[in-house]
């Protein structure tokens, strides 16, 4: 295919592709499905080789958030039968965090329900940072508390954390039916005080909402021109008891279809597997590894995930390798940045988490929502709530 060459060429050339090239990888057919992974597979080799760093997530405060994040589990009112508890202690954080690092992950991911930290929050997680990188020697730590204000970013990196993430989750048009209590505005200035404050701005989106192919490509656009190291693509977790419940309109095809286009747009950024990947993607998880160098391992904030060993064995299966400590993962002309040479990455708060779990402020009416595809099949069975780790005295997944 013609656009497939255009594409691969300009990922190449660190190149972005035009808003209808990237409506037309959305577009493409089935058919031509294994043609689109090839093709943004070059793209991903060239800047990554064939490394998948992993990252481990560490909820602190689980549930309890006064947000009413349509897609969140932790949501205001959310009757959804998650772990519930408040804030872990600096070493009960740090253990977990070690359950992870065990099993291969370069970053750990410290993420809080919440519309965004009070100044004791940042104390809090600043001596949670500072424990987990004096008992873990080279860790990479990415904070992810929702919303931030002035001088917290900066308090923060002086603790030591390397990157901080907020995702936008969906376009700018159709935020407000998303989410009504903040704005994608608060979302973005989040996003640019962490950036300022010398942190690896982390930001992605979540798939499967109900939005447009258009919505698709607006987010991933608005995140390649707000400069984010990483890019975590979550695929919906429909909770029961949240108002996207009966939101199944992902198939695996379209999952891959997705993760192409971000690559093409973001050729040379961390693109991360984030919630959901075993939920949309199913047998054909190692496909994915074409697209993205990066993914979560073991559990997310609220729901389980692939056990760890699994995922280490798909990684070595599919031919790739688990990018080490040593190894540095965004290209040479990306690094020193907010972290330095030693990151680049994040995940979620993240429905990575499980819908984007972080929040924010501001309300504002909602908009009309956005169109609905055909629902796809509903697989509530994979759908299965975390009772392990972080909050629990059950060993953890990793």
């Amino acid at each position: 295919m013609d656009l497939l060459n255009t594409l691969v060429d300009k990922g190449l050339r660190r190149e972005p592709p035009t808003r209808d090239e990237a409506l037309a990888v959305l577009a493409t057919s089935d058919d031509d499905l294994l043609d689109v992974v090839a093709a943004a597979g070059k793209v991903r080799r060239h800047w990554f080789g064939r490394r998948v760093k992993l990252n481990y997530l560490v909820n602190l405060k689980s549930g309890l958030c006064p947000e009413d994040c349509s897609y969140c589990s932790q949501r205001l009112g959310a009757d959804t039968g998650i772990l519930k508890y408040t804030w872990l202690k600096p070493d009960e954080a740090s253990k977990a965090a070690a359950a992870g690092l065990a099993g291969g992950a370069k970053r750990v991911c410290l993420v809080a329900s919440g519309r965004g930290p009070t100044d004791r929050d940042v104390d809090r997680v600043s001596e949670t940072i500072k424990t987990i990188k004096e008992q873990n020697e080279g860790v990479e730590v990415c904070a992810c508390l929702g919303l931030l204000s002035d001088g917290q970013a900066e308090r923060l990196r002086g603790a030591g954390a390397d990157a901080y993430n907020h995702n936008l989750n969906t376009s700018e048009a159709t935020y407000g039916a998303i989410t009504r209590t903040h704005t994608y505005a608060d979302r973005v200035d989040t996003v640019r005080k962490a950036h300022a404050a010398g942190l690896s701005a982390c930001s992605g989106l979540i798939a499967g909402m109900g939005e447009t192919d258009a919505d698709l490509v607006d987010v991933v656009f608005a995140l390649r021109e707000l400069d984010a190291d990483s890019v975590p693509v979550n695929f919906l977790i429909p909770f029961e008891g949240t108002p996207l419940a009966k939101e199944w309109h992902l198939t695996p095809q379209r999952c891959l279809r997705i993760l192409a286009m971000v690559r093409f747009v973001c050729p040379d950024i961390e693109v991360r597997i984030a919630g959901g990947r075993e939920l949309h993607l199913r047998t054909l998880q190692p496909l994915a590894l074409h697209l993205a160098n990066s993914i979560f391992l073991g559990d997310y904030l609220t729901s389980e995930g692939q056990a760890g060993k699994a995922d280490l064995e798909m990684i070595a299966d599919a031919g790739f390798e688990v990018e080490t400590a040593d190894q540095v993962t965004l290209p040479e002309h990306r690094r020193g940045g907010g972290c330095g040479s030693v990151c680049g990455s994040e995940g979620g708060a993240e429905q990575g988490a499980e819908g984007a779990e972080g929040s924010e402020g501001g309300a504002e009416k909602a908009a009309e929502p956005p169109a609905r595809t055909e629902p796809s099949e509903a697989r509530t069975d994979l759908v299965a709530l975390r009772r392990r780790g972080a909050g629990t005295d059950l060993a953890p997944n990793a």
